[in-house]
């Protein structure tokens, strides 16, 4: 049995502890906010936050886990009512086909809390490893920037840009 906690809730597991948390995340607890894109980490679509830190589930093996606070786009809020990034992916139509959406709201999430008003640079290499082949790179930088300007995610007591 392994033991994790994804959103705040505490969940044991039976798998083989190399399970990608992706498996579980969307087996296991029915969490399928997380895609399978490619299952080697060069799409972002399956992107989760591990200690606001974000990985690519589909390569991350579930054992990792053990301590940490997991945190998935089903996290951030609901569809009644959608956290602030959420909210601007809705605003600015950042939505094509949707399969990536996930993943650049989870990473963008992640800058965001850490770093209150990052710069342009700052915010297109942060999303850098997360890919959309529907083309609406530039609605996905659109809301995260209004988030960002908003300041409603910020965490780390960080009051401008990193370096």
């Amino acid at each position: 049995m392994i033991e994790l906690t994804v959103n705040g809730a505490t969940h044991r597991v039976d798998v083989d502890p190399a399970t990608p948390l992706l498996y579980v995340l969307r087996n296991e607890l029915a969490l399928n906010g997380a895609k399978f894109g490619c299952g080697m980490g060069q799409c972002g679509a399956c992107t989760v936050l591990v200690d606001d830190r974000p990985v690519f589930s589909c390569l991350y093996p579930v054992s990792s886990t053990a301590g940490s606070r997991v945190r998935t786009v089903e996290g951030f809020g609901t569809p009644a009512k959608p956290g602030p990034l959420q909210q601007a992916f809705i605003e600015r139509q950042a939505v094509q086909c949707g399969y990536c959406i996930a993943g650049m709201i989870v990473r963008a999430q992640a800058l965001l809390e850490r770093v209150a008003h990052p710069t342009e640079q700052q915010i297109r290499e942060h999303m850098n490893p997360n890919l959309c082949r529907c083309g609406t790179h530039m609605r996905i930088l659109d809301a995260i920037r209004d988030v960002a300007a908003a300041g409603e995610l910020h965490r780390a007591g960080e009051k401008g840009p990193a370096s």
